[in-house]
């Protein structure tokens, strides 16, 4: 008897823990960012640049292409 409330005791946690993330979940997209959330052009220029994926030529064409 000690390991069946054992179980339950766990089963009851599991369920909360999931239901609670489901309803804290439920106002993101599915890949996890807010839906909310939109960049200019020039801010994800910005973010390419600082993430090193392009170098300080290509950040400043590109700039220049902006304008």
């Amino acid at each position: 008897m000690g390991f069946g409330m054992f179980f339950f005791w766990i089963v009851l946690i599991i369920l909360a823990v999931l239901l609670v993330r489901g309803l804290f979940q439920s106002n993101q997209s599915p890949n996890g960012n807010p839906s909310s959330t939109a960049f200019s052009p020039r801010e994800i220029l910005e973010q390419r640049y600082a993430r090193g994926e392009i170098n300080q030529e290509q950040f400043l064409q590109m700039q220049k292409d902006l304008q």
